[in-house]
């Protein structure tokens, strides 16, 4: 079975570093690079794509609210307008990068407020779908499975990919526990290297509560702002392959060729 591992890199800010990005790239088969509105700048931009395109890595851009101040997580209501125009600007500064290495952003993930906000609420959800259409319907779509994005993006018949969070625990309607709670964060890399495996293998979502979530799964996120973000992506690229799952870039898994 076919499996894609991503991350979020380039999120170089007061809140982070990027330090680690050089060795993730290195594990990950799909980068997710900020574009400069919640974190990263050119250089970084330029850093990762380069060091992407030597690994074999695909290139996507990972669009937010336009809040460096607060990482992007903070929550904000804008009209459809503005919101494609955030998709559209972000991209553009990406691929525009990626040009100069004769490289292709392949996907787009939103990123932070953005995506926790479509998650839940089909209207926001449909304008970035529609966004996303809009600037190419070759391209790969990355949502949270089981939702709200999902669900948006199959009426418009997109190229989905469906991820889970590896180091993130989930509520029982299968969506992110909060990071304001204690057990938002799974941070010990032999409990995300089972929770991972059992979520892929199950084609399930684990609940926190034990609860099971049948869903499609083609990509497991690793978040590289977490300190235990090497090992844990290590770990579970180790245990996946062990477990006979090929590893591979979303633009080379055989659904979207």
């Amino acid at each position: 079975m076919e499996i894609n591992i991503n991350c979020d890199l380039g999120e170089k800010s007061k809140l982070h570093n990027n330090e680690r990005d050089p060795d993730l790239l290195k594990i990950v088969n799909s980068a997710n690079v900020a574009c400069g509105y919640h974190a990263g700048d050119n250089q970084s931009m330029n850093d990762v794509i380069k060091i992407s395109k030597k690994n074999g890595v695909s290139i996507g851009a990972h669009p937010s609210f336009k809040d460096i101040e607060n990482f992007g997580r903070k929550r904000m209501n804008l009209s459809n307008l503005e919101i494609k125009k955030l998709i559209f600007e972000q991209y553009g500064i990406l691929q525009k990068i990626a040009d100069k290495y004769g490289e292709k952003v392949t996907h787009i993930k939103p990123h932070g407020a953005l995506n926790n906000m479509a998650c839940e609420d089909i209207i926001l959800a449909t304008t970035l779908a529609e966004a996303v259409n809009e600037i190419s319907k070759d391209i790969i779509y990355l949502v949270p499975t089981g939702s709200k994005m999902e669900e948006a993006a199959k009426k418009l018949k997109m190229n989905i990919a469906c991820e889970i969070f590896a180091d993130r625990n989930y509520e029982d309607d299968g969506n992110l526990v909060s990071r304001k709670k204690s057990h938002a964060l799974i941070t010990n890399p032999d409990e995300a290297k089972k929770h991972v495996l059992s979520m892929v293998k199950n084609q399930s979502i684990n609940c926190h509560s034990g609860k099971q979530i049948p869903c499609e799964i083609d990509s497991v996120c690793i978040h590289g702002d977490n300190d235990s973000s090497l090992s844990t992506a290590k770990s579970i690229k180790n245990n996946l392959i062990d477990n006979g799952f090929n590893l591979l870039a979303l633009n080379k898994m055989k659904k979207f060729l």
